[in-house]
């Protein structure tokens, strides 16, 4: 390796080693505020679903069902929403480091 082409990397890996551990803590806050709220609304989910299921829905009317299976839905959606995060794994790191040090 000549020195040439360590003065154009050594910018890119202190770049790295820099903001990385910046941005992992501040995941790591962000993550945890999420599922703590996130935690909250699964839980009254969860509640209002079994409230539904232990209802007597024999005198109920047509409107009323139609009413409790929409409402039923929209729930099944927003819990859906919950776990609706972006995963990498390691080889589309890896990818998007090497495009970044082709690009560099």
């Amino acid at each position: 390796m000549t020195i040439k082409k360590f003065f154009q990397i050594a910018p890119f890996i202190l770049f790295i080693a820099f903001t990385m551990p910046m941005q992992s803590n501040a995941a790591m806050k962000a993550t945890v505020t999420d599922s703590t709220a996130d935690a909250r609304v699964l839980s009254e989910i969860v509640s209002r679903v079994t409230e539904i299921q232990n209802m007597d829905k024999t005198n109920l009317s047509v409107s009323e069902r139609k009413a409790l299976k929409k409402e039923l839905n929209t729930m099944k959606q927003k819990a859906d929403g919950l776990n609706s995060r972006v995963y990498l794994s390691v080889g589309a790191i890896i990818i998007i480091i090497l495009l970044l040090i082709l690009i560099l």
